[in-house]
């Protein structure tokens, strides 16, 4: 199971952002209207998805931009450098 999961995973890692962020809406639609049939629940599915890959990517982005800023901080923080004859 966990290496079907794993490239489940890579297969979702490989969709445009962009393109699931204009399908959400639909499903958030879809799973309002809950009939309890399979289809109900692939909805729920594909949305908790789309979700899950806009999460990783703010979660991704905020760790570059801390990383970034932590990088400044070490570079201002140097000492100035002296010539030494």
């Amino acid at each position: 199971m966990e290496k079907g999961l794993e490239k489940l995973a890579e297969q979702i890692l490989a969709f445009d952002e962009a393109s699931l962020s204009r399908l959400r809406e639909k499903y958030r639609l879809r799973i309002e209207e809950f009939d309890g049939t399979k289809d109900w629940e692939r909805a729920v599915i594909i949305y908790s998805i789309i979700n899950a890959v806009s999460l990783k990517n703010n979660l991704f982005n905020e760790n570059v931009l801390r990383r970034k800023k932590g990088m400044e901080k070490s570079v201002s923080k140097r000492p100035g450098l002296k010539r030494v004859k």
